[in-house]
């Protein structure tokens, strides 16, 4: 029996924070299911209120980003009037900063979305991202900060762009069955290259599944198991070739191929 609970998020800024802590959070407890109420940007003792009044109808745990203080004080006190926990996520880190730096935090309000520099290096990263999908404009790619290669639908271009939104320029490169590409690609100094491979069941299914949902039905090499099991061997080969680090896909969510791949990116910087 799934035990159902009301959770409420209350955010000073656009709540994607707080959502994404929450959504990490509730994920450990099995048999639970949350119903979420998010209230953002709430800036205003008026918008704290209504949300109160949110959570007086339907009592349950409260999460918050708040950053003002005074807000802050009265979301704390009228939620221990009704008894219901009341947790500011920023706490545990804005305390250890402080001690760790020395200074004040400024209360500054969604000051984690401002139109920076880095949001600026994210916007580019995902144009190159779009602009080096799948082999596209390999001439270029000696500026990228990684280059992935792999067989179709090893998870590249899913990848390439969750990397666009860590500021990583990612450029991937299919291997194809009889064609070779330009042996200059795989000698660049700059970019870390990193070989993905799956299991020749797994990747037979995605590609069924794909040609299913296409409407294709027709015998091919794409989905024979024999050539699909020459193709992957062909490709690691290669990866052993160059010597490069490899990921297994098979069973990896996209964000943890591109944690491996943030890891890797980071051991190299350490090195060099």
């Amino acid at each position: 029996m799934v035990r159902e609970y009301h959770l409420h998020m209350i955010s000073d800024s656009t709540g994607e924070t707080l959502n994404v802590f929450a959504k990490a959070v509730s994920a450990q407890f099995d048999g639970a299911a949350a119903r979420e109420h998010i209230y953002s940007l709430v800036r205003s003792e008026n918008q704290l209120r209504r949300a109160l009044q949110h959570i007086v109808a339907n009592p349950g745990i409260v999460f918050s980003t708040l950053v003002n203080p005074a807000l802050r004080h009265v979301l704390e006190q009228e939620c221990a009037k009704l008894n219901l926990p009341c947790v500011n996520i920023l706490d545990p880190a804005v305390v250890a900063m402080k001690q760790y730096l020395g200074a004040e935090e400024t209360h500054r309000p969604g000051a984690q979305h401002d139109m920076d520099a880095r949001y600026q290096e994210r916007v580019e990263a995902l144009n190159y991202a779009i602009q080096h999908d799948d082999g596209q404009n390999l001439q270029n790619v000696a500026d990228a900060d990684v280059i992935l290669v792999g067989v179709s639908r090893s998870s590249k271009t899913p990848t390439s762009i969750y990397l666009a939104i860590r500021g990583i320029k990612a450029a991937n490169v299919p291997i194809v069955p009889g064609v070779s590409p330009p042996e200059h690609l795989f000698t660049l100094k700059s970019p870390l290259y990193v070989g993905l491979w799956l299991s020749p069941d797994r990747l037979l299914q995605i590609r069924r599944n794909r040609l299913s949902t296409m409407g294709e039905d027709k015998p091919s090499d794409y989905v024979d198991e024999d050539a699909v099991r020459a193709e992957l061997t062909v490709t690691r080969r290669l990866f052993e070739r160059y010597a490069w680090p490899t990921i297994d896909v098979t069973r990896r969510s996209i964000e943890e191929t591109a944690a491996a791949i943030l890891n890797l990116l980071a051991e190299r910087s350490a090195s060099s």
